[in-house]
């Protein structure tokens, strides 16, 4: 789930409600995906990476589940997903167990992780918004924590 939350870029309330069939297709796990997001209703496309296309086929192993089952199944609530609150509890150990404070990391810290190694190598805040599926400029900035006309300038000055 870890390997994933990074590699999709996707908020909480998206990453619990991924269904089997999403990330896999004929009994191997997909090399990309897209999903429809359900704040935008915007479809976010996204690459598995090697490590987490492992990681998912060894939970499937371990946990058959059709194609249409949920792929982080509820174990307190048959038929359900795991819930975005049982999601951040699970952050929160991972957290504590690399020794860090669980109370300066979020969910929603796993989904800016990938996008912002990709902006400090490149500067591309076009290839930003367009990974983490904004439909304006000034959301894809405000995950920068900057101004609009500053990362303008930025993205200028990369491209040269």
């Amino acid at each position: 789930m870890f390997n994933l939350a990074i590699d999709s870029k996707l908020r909480g309330c998206d990453l619990v409600r991924l269904r089997v069939g999403d990330v896999m297709l004929g009994g191997t796990v997909r090399l990309r995906t897209s999903i429809i997001q359900q704040k935008t209703g915007r479809p976010v496309p996204f690459e598995l990476t090697d490590p987490t296309r492992e990681a998912l086929t060894a939970l499937l192993r371990r946990r058959p589940a059709a194609t249409g089952e949920w792929l982080f199944p509820s174990r307190s609530r048959p038929g359900d997903h795991l819930t975005t609150r049982q999601y951040g509890r699970l952050l929160d150990g991972w957290v504590a167990l690399i020794g860090l404070d669980p109370a300066l990391y979020g969910t929603h810290s796993l989904r800016r992780t990938k996008v912002a190694l990709i902006y400090r190598r490149t500067g591309n805040l076009r290839a930003w918004q367009l990974l983490l599926g904004h439909s304006k400029l000034e959301s894809t900035v405000r995950y920068l924590g900057i101004e609009v006309d500053d990362a303008l300038l930025l993205s200028e000055q990369t491209d040269l």
